[in-house]
């Protein structure tokens, strides 16, 4: 069975860090690398008994490389912060790489976000590829929604990884606000232009896919929240890059 390395980035995660790093207790290797954090972050990790680098802040698949790089071992588990890997997925991990079919796998990711599991909207069931031999894989160097490019076919794993992504509805928004400034940056150095219909018809059609078609619905009063939050992300994302092309900012 090959050796395992989990791999955390961090900046001020103490409200996370100690129960992220339990989760992933069962890998033959844990390594954090904080880009500075003045939460005591690095200490909380160095208790627990992780390996803990500082590296300046190069974006976001580009410090996950640089984690990947510093492992022991050439499989890899990428988690965040604000993640934790359930009982079960840690199981079906050991048992996957006792004799892996892939050079890397998906594994479902659910959130908790306003008292309850939300495992409707496009939230769920937000498949990620995080555990990948790093021989055969590499993070994009995106600006945002990072992802590991792998090479051949992934495998698919059912155990969940949980996701502790937001504290209220404000912080909900605070992190609308940065992901679709990057977003927009990200498509307008791409060469993607915003039209009428970016504004117009693609935010109704996103409210109809999160909460009719992807059964917000069915999660009452925060589904509607989710899919009206999912819809803002969309409408602003296209208003800023629409921002851009005119040098409004």
């Amino acid at each position: 069975m090959p050796g395992l390395t989990a791999v955390i980035i961090t900046l001020n995660e103490a409200a996370h860090i100690e129960a992220c790093l339990d989760s992933v207790a069962f890998a033959d290797e844990r390594i954090v690398i904080d880009s500075g954090s003045t939460d005591g972050t690095p200490d909380l990790a160095r208790a627990k008994g992780a390996r803990v680098e500082t590296r300046a802040w190069p974006g976001y698949g580009a410090q996950k490389n640089a984690a990947a790089g510093l492992a022991s071992h050439d499989w890899i588990l990428s988690v965040d912060a604000d993640e934790r890997v359930t009982p079960a997925l840690a199981a079906e991990i050991r048992a996957t790489l006792e004799s892996p079919a892939h050079a890397g796998y998906r594994m479902p990711r659910v959130a908790f976000h306003l008292g309850r599991w939300i495992r409707t909207t496009d939230w769920y069931p937000d498949f990620q590829l995080r555990l990948y031999d790093r021989r055969r894989g590499r993070w994009k160097p995106s600006l945002v929604h990072e992802s590991v490019t792998i090479d051949g076919a992934s495998g698919t794993l059912h155990g969940e990884l949980q996701h502790y992504a937001y504290r209220d509805i404000a912080h909900h928004l605070e992190t609308i606000n940065k992901y679709t400034t990057l977003a927009a940056s990200q498509m307008h150095a791409a060469g993607r232009r915003a039209g009428f219909a970016d504004l117009a018809l693609h935010p109704p059609a996103a409210f109809l896919r999160n909460y009719v078609l992807r059964r917000g619905i069915a999660d009452g009063m925060p589904g509607l929240i989710i899919s009206v939050m999912n819809t803002h992300y969309v409408f602003l994302k296209f208003a800023k890059l629409w921002a851009l092309e005119r040098g409004t900012g």
